[in-house]
């Protein structure tokens, strides 16, 4: 077998970076569990993300962001943070406190963002879906970050007055739609972030609310490596056999 042999990245791939158990400390006094996983060399950015509904099942592993963090370290320099918010259990483990519909969970995303701020984690951005795009919305203009992606979003909590936050903040807000949504759809999505100027609505052609699918997997990675790593878009579908582990 030759050290040149390609193999697909596949839904289960897994490749080379630095992963480490790590804790956030709230303002409230709340410790939170979660993992941080970094290119080997240099990160070129980091992706800070937050889960969906955490009482729909939402956790720090769903499935977008732990594929997330199992190829983007490798494939685009990129550090990704995952951390399960205020009662939120995974394999993991349990972060303390309990859920607050969006209210508390600012806390976590402060915390989080100022661990990443205290490790010299470059060029930070907030990565929420579904539930996680209300906590960015409602709580993360304001931070020391360069922007955000919010999949999937389904504007029930957050308000007008979070919006034009976003929008007099200046940083760039990509918006990943669902064709099929289940929640919001796209023509939805079009007229619901108007007050937020500047943000771009992006249509996933084919997928619902959940991202099923290793397609649409890619293309939501897709869409955030060219935005935040224009030069490693888009993604390779295939690396060499010898990386995998």
């Amino acid at each position: 077998m030759g050290d040149d042999e390609m193999t697909p990245i596949r839904s289960v791939t897994v490749l080379p970076a630095v992963r480490e158990d790590i804790t956030l400390h709230t303002e409230d006094g709340l410790t939170l569990v979660g993992e941080l996983a970094s290119p080997v060399g240099q990160a070129a950015a980091t992706l800070i993300t937050l889960h969906p509904l955490p009482t729909g099942g939402g956790f720090m592993d769903s499935h977008l962001f732990r594929k997330a963090a199992w190829r983007l370290p490798y494939l685009a320099d990129l550090a990704v943070l995952r951390f399960n918010t205020r009662g939120t259990r995974s394999p993991r483990g349990t972060s303390e406190g309990s859920f607050d519909d969006g209210v508390g969970e600012g806390a976590d995303v402060r915390a989080a963002v100022d661990f990443a701020v205290a490790r010299g984690l470059p060029n930070r951005w907030l990565v929420g879906w579904s539930f996680g795009t209300e906590v960015a919305l409602m709580h993360g203009s304001g931070l020391d970050v360069e922007g955000a992606f919010l999949l999937s979003p389904p504007l029930s909590r957050a308000e007008l007055g979070n919006l034009e936050a976003w929008a007099e903040a200046g940083k760039p807000v990509t918006v990943l739609v669902p064709e099929h949504d289940e929640f919001l759809t796209p023509a939805e999505a079009r007229v619901g972030f108007a007050p937020l100027t500047g943000a771009e609505v992006v249509v996933g052609e084919g997928a619902s609310h959940l991202w099923v699918g290793e397609d649409k997997v890619r293309w939501v990675l897709d869409r955030i490596v060219e935005r935040v790593v224009p030069t490693r878009a888009p993604l390779p579908t295939e690396v060499p056999m010898e990386v995998i582990r």
